[in-house]
């Protein structure tokens, strides 16, 4: 008897969304930022804009078929099955875990509405995002800990790496790009607060002197 494929017809459609969350980001990005734009400004605003319409959508749909009695094992339409089929991978997504579904409020309601708010900052090139920027990246980090490290300490019984999709693909690829990003992101948005501050200490301590 055969196994079942492990790349299926719901693999496909369901790495094409994010793909194509991608491509909008980066479209919106052409459409609403300068020529002039920072190559680190337009992909942060390409990140941000694939990161907030993720939380929306797809954590989005999450949360609602994992509230008030409901779960995604149970659940019927496109991003159910689109859940069903990462839950594969983390068996925990697919039955209303309550601390990942903790989490995902926080990140859909939170993270989800700072990166839109980010976005509006960064259209309009004001200087504070860096600062939200922060706390939206501290935030995607912590989220990802949560997420993982309660699991690791039990032995990861929920966790299947028994084949590349699910390990490489749905686990490492698509949890790490929210650990590496938020990471540069607050490393630029550091330099810019730090240099901004050292300079106007420079100038306050200029004029004392």
């Amino acid at each position: 008897m055969s196994s079942p494929p492990i790349f299926t017809a719901t693999s496909a459609y369901s790495l094409a969304f994010v793909t194509g969350v991608g491509v909008l980001a980066y479209v919106a990005s052409k459409a609403l930022l300068p020529k002039t734009a920072r190559w680190q400004d337009r992909f942060t605003f390409v990140w941000l804009a694939f990161d907030g319409i993720i939380h929306y959508t797809l954590e989005g749909s999450f949360v609602y078929y994992s509230m008030f009695g409901r779960q995604v094992n149970t659940s019927s339409g496109p991003m159910a099955q689109m859940w069903k089929e990462y839950a594969l991978a983390d068996a925990r997504w697919g039955v209303s875990d309550p601390t990942v579904v903790s989490l995902e409020l926080l990140t859909v309601f939170g993270v989800g509405t700072m990166c839109f708010y980010v976005l509006k900052q960064l259209v309009g090139d004001d200087p504070a995002r860096h600062y939200w920027i922060i706390v939206l990246s501290a935030s995607e980090i912590y989220g990802g800990w949560m997420t993982f490290c309660p699991e690791w300490l039990v032995g990861s019984p929920a966790l299947n790496t028994s084949n590349w999709l699910h390990l490489w693909v749905y686990l490492f690829f698509m949890n790490v790009i929210w650990v590496v990003i938020p990471l540069w992101l607050m490393y630029d948005s550091y330099t810019h607060i730090a240099g901004a501050l050292r300079t106007a200490q420079r100038a306050e301590r200029a004029k004392k002197n």
